[in-house]
């Protein structure tokens, strides 16, 4: 697996600027201490496995404070998430994308999509809410990865998976990422 490369997508935590669908259930700051947690959480359980180079990908592009240390940026990029993703994901041969709001993951996780990587040419961690809390890249990858897709819906996946259509994708395990009350709540009450 040596030349992987995970990439964690991270927002500057900073009060009204993080987890704003979280914020309108819980209140702005109690969603950026559990996104700042959360971040950190992530850093520890994924990011300092010596089977990848872990690497965050920060947005604002200059922002400084918050951020885990120990592990290298870069910046996103402009566009949506999908142009970000793939402005991330470009430079490397196999890379994998993932979010800071998943608490369930765990090294293994990662491990087993770069496995994935190994027979496929995409693979995917699907999430309760229809979309996805890992995205990983082969070689043999359409020109638009994410074109065309609903970001924040139901939807989300399934758009995605249209733009794989005769390419080999692989599923890991379903995982829930925390985006709303609903979600933290479900997580509270190990529904998820």
């Amino acid at each position: 697996m040596r030349g992987d490369t995970l990439l964690v997508f991270a927002r500057a935590p900073r009060l009204g600027r993080v987890k704003s669908r979280l914020a309108r259930g819980i209140g702005a700051m109690a969603a950026l201490r559990f996104y700042r947690g959360q971040l950190h959480a992530t850093a520890r359980a994924v990011g300092r496995d010596r089977r990848w180079r872990t690497l965050l990908c920060v947005t604002p592009p200059r922002a400084r404070g918050g951020f885990p240390a120990g592990l290298g940026r870069v910046a996103q990029g402009r566009g949506d998430l999908g142009a970000r993703m793939r402005a991330a994901l470009a430079p490397h041969r196999r890379a994998i994308v993932i979010g800071s709001d998943i608490p369930g993951i765990r090294a293994a996780d990662i491990a087993a999509g770069f496995r994935a990587l190994g027979r496929a040419d995409a693979v995917f961690g699907p999430a309760e809410d229809g979309g996805y809390w890992l995205v990983g890249l082969g070689p043999r990858r359409p020109a638009t990865p994410f074109a065309r897709v609903r970001w924040s819906t139901a939807d989300a996946l399934a758009d995605t998976l249209a733009n794989f259509a005769g390419r080999r994708v692989a599923l890991l395990r379903r995982l829930r990422d925390v985006d709303t009350a609903d979600d933290l709540a479900a997580l509270r009450e190990g529904r998820g």
